[in-house]
């Protein structure tokens, strides 16, 4: 849904741009001219640029059918190479008994699982093997699905969840639902095996909720997004955290906890689903003592105080 919103949102803008002219009537050119705008006059970022280009691109070969040539003229957003912000050990700690119920478990999944947002509260209970400790990540960013790590800490909390949504299961049937909301095409073939269990949200919404695609369709959603944010930067408020805090400041500190623990680079790869081992070489840059592993001269050769700085 998110990535359907940000299509919607990024043709409408291209055609806006060229005064709300049908998209069959421009081209390469048009897009290109789009696209620089985006560069050039609204400096986005090289990731915002990108979801743009997708969107177009979706729009020319999914929805009109039109192959489109390959566009070499577009000015594209410089990539910015940004450390990750981590927190340490004793700031996690702080962090999570700051943060309430009931948000706690997923933002304690988010760290000691290394997810996403979105892949954490989208998890199903069958999701979940207790007798492996691991977690089943399905359809993660790019579409692919990969085994991590359960938190032994979390096992008895996690069984307590699955309980829960057991009993909210149970309810939703007894009043008529209790079939969990699937991509169009496995719905289709499960037909009623989606009132299992083991397709239950392990997060699941306070509410019964219609589906937009199919108004005759009604289904427990997850959790909202937003409230697992919310809680996360309230409780870093609380804690006294003096750093920029978000749900993905955990997996970074995941990576990194991992890292400086010994294990395997490619482990810590495979573990966060990156494709490319670049992507996680950058937590090798956050691990050093200082800055680049290097001691500052002033705590070296000179015979200053602490009391006298």
């Amino acid at each position: 849904m998110a990535t359907e919103r940000s299509y919607v949102h990024w043709v409408r803008r291209f055609i806006l741009f060229h005064g709300k002219k049908h998209p069959k009537t421009m081209g390469k050119e048009e897009i290109e001219a789009f696209l620089t705008h985006l560069a050039v006059d609204r400096r986005v970022s090289p990731s915002t640029q990108n979801v743009a280009l997708a969107a177009i691109l979706y729009l020319y070969t999914k929805v009109l059918g039109i192959d489109l040539p390959w566009m070499d003229d577009v000015v594209r957003a410089k990539p910015k190479r940004r450390i990750p912000v981590v927190l340490n050990t004793q700031e996690i700690a702080s962090l999570l008994e700051h943060c309430r119920s009931p948000q706690l478990l997923p933002v304690s999944i988010l760290y000691g699982a290394g997810l996403r947002l979105m892949e954490c509260i989208r998890l199903r209970v069958g999701d979940l093997d207790f007798s492996r400790q691991t977690i089943r990540v399905h359809e993660g960013k790019g579409g692919k699905d990969r085994i991590t790590i359960l938190p032994e800490m979390l096992e008895d909390t996690l069984r307590s969840q699955v309980a829960l949504v057991q009993r909210i299961h149970e309810q939703d049937l007894a009043n008529g639902f209790g079939a969990a909301y699937l991509p169009m095409a496995l719905k289709r073939k499960l037909g009623k095996s989606s009132r299992r269990l083991f397709w239950q949200y392990l997060f699941p919404g306070a509410a019964i909720a219609t589906d937009p695609r199919d108004k005759r369709f009604n289904s427990r959603w997850h959790l909202h997004p937003s409230s697992v944010q919310k809680a996360v930067t309230a409780a870093s408020r609380r804690a006294g955290i003096n750093k920029r805090v978000s749900c993905h400041t955990l997996r970074h500190s995941f990576a990194t906890h991992l890292l400086e623990s010994g294990t395997d680079i490619r482990t810590i790869q495979q573990l966060l689903g990156h494709t490319d081992l670049k992507t996680t070489m950058i937590y090798t840059h956050v691990i050093h003592r200082g800055a680049l592993g290097a001691r500052s001269p002033l705590d070296f050769g000179t015979h200053l105080s602490a009391k006298q700085v």
